[in-house]
């Protein structure tokens, strides 16, 4: 039989080592060119399949490949783009596999988080109906560390790193101008519905004393006033106090403390700034001088303090998603299986597909302590792995050196969609 090619697609938010996925699957593709012919990568995710958008990744360069692996963002280009239901929808899904079908396309990797598995799945099952079987495999990828079953996600743990390291090193600074002053610091970070980002600021504190002094997680409601008396008894005992508030932190009644109002390409509600609505409440009801920081695209992007063990995991599960394929599985995403947390040891393990679809995994109770406001030593347990070791990208000029990508796009074969 001869080899079918593959396609290949980043989805949602990008992250530091979505492309290291991208340089696995590629590179293992270009292992088995019996199996797999060329693996074509769509130009802005999903799109690039709807409006046959493809790049032809065999006009790239071994180099140039390997260098994916240290460098940020999404260098075919991703998208927040969610595909609806199968019967609501049915044209959309209907061009994938007529693109997968003019391109002799019989292996589809989708590289992304819940909402990209529930696509891979429907493109799974409409193929066979269509009698066109597409192999699906998903590549997991989220900052915000939300996919069940696998241990953790590819990105998460270079996210993680930043925000620790960001978090030691403001309040440092802080610490030492509190006296005449700043006295109160915010850092927002990622995480709608999961606090596993915020949660990561933990690892900074070495001693008791040390920041974060207060952690808001979207798992906790946040009471107001406990929250001003946390604040005022960190600036009392310790002089200063430093915020880590997650972006989805919700009131009692289940508000966004920033709804904007308005909803996103996924139907998610638009967040705005959470860190200054929390600095005004620390102004107006405690009077102190305040500073704050929207990490925003900063704590995904930062490739140049990536954690190693995150690096090596992207790759390793763009490596797996390819070898499940050519062993005949389908509707599957690669995982994480944690085999101990110190020594840190771990393998590849496999899931269906439809049981991580539009699903989310939110931190257990077990890992936020009694008092809503910090972890406890069990979520530092499962987190210190995660940013464990440096990976730094090649540097030239005092600058990092990433990859620059040839894009050679492939000649159209179909009508555009929707003419």
């Amino acid at each position: 039989m001869p080899a079918k090619n593959a396609f290949y697609a980043q989805s949602g938010g990008v992250t530091a080592v979505i492309n290291a996925s991208a340089a696995g699957v590629i590179e293992t593709a270009r292992e088995h060119p019996a199996q797999i012919g060329t693996v074509y990568a769509g130009v802005n995710g999903i799109l690039g399949a709807l409006h046959e958008e493809l790049i032809d990744t065999a006009a790239e360069s071994a180099e140039t490949i390997a260098a994916l692996r240290h460098t940020p963002a999404g260098a075919f280009g991703s998208a927040r783009y969610k595909l609806r239901g199968l019967e609501e929808n049915r044209a959309e899904y209907e061009r994938l596999i007529e693109v997968f079908r003019a391109h002799d396309i019989g292996y589809f990797f989708y590289n992304g988080g819940g909402d990209s598995q529930d696509t891979a799945h429907k493109v799974s099952q409409l193929g066979e109906a269509m009698g066109y079987p597409v192999t699906c495999i998903g590549v997991p990828k989220t900052v915000d560390n939300d996919l069940p079953v696998t241990d953790t996600c590819p990105g998460f743990g270079s996210v993680a790193k930043y925000v620790a390291v960001a978090t030691r090193e403001a309040g440092l600074d802080v610490a030492s101008m509190a006296e005449t002053s700043t006295r109160v610091f915010i850092l927002e970070t990622m995480g709608r519905h999961a606090g596993w980002i915020a949660a990561a600021s933990a690892l900074a504190r070495e001693q008791d004393g040390d920041p974060p002094h207060v952690i808001l997680l979207p798992e906790v409601p946040l009471d107001e006033q406990r929250f001003l008396d946390r604040v005022r008894r960190s600036v009392e005992d310790f002089g200063y106090c430093v915020v880590v508030v997650s972006e989805g932190v919700k009131t009692a009644d289940g508000r966004f403390l920033s709804d904007q109002g308005t909803r996103d390409a996924f139907g998610h509600v638009q967040l705005g700034g959470v860190a200054p609505v929390v600095a005004a409440m620390i102004k107006n009801h405690l009077g102190y001088k305040y500073h704050y920081a929207i990490a925003d695209y900063l704590q995904r992007a930062a490739r140049h303090i990536a954690s190693a063990t995150d690096v090596e995991q992207a790759h390793a599960l763009g490596r797996a998603a390819v070898e499940l394929a050519l062993a005949g599985r389908n509707a599957v995403m690669p995982t994480i299986v944690r085999e101990s947390d110190s020594p840190y040891r771990w393998h590849i393990g496999e899931v269906a597909l439809e049981a991580v679809a539009n699903r989310e995994a939110k931190m257990p109770e077990e890992y936020i302590d009694g008092s809503g406001f910090f972890v406890t030593e069990a979520a530092l347990r499962y987190l210190r792995p995660l940013i464990a070791g440096e990976d730094y990208p090649p540097y030239r000029d005092g600058l990092p050196d990433y990859a620059r990508l040839r894009g050679q796009r492939v000649a159209r074969r179909l009508a555009p969609f929707g003419t």
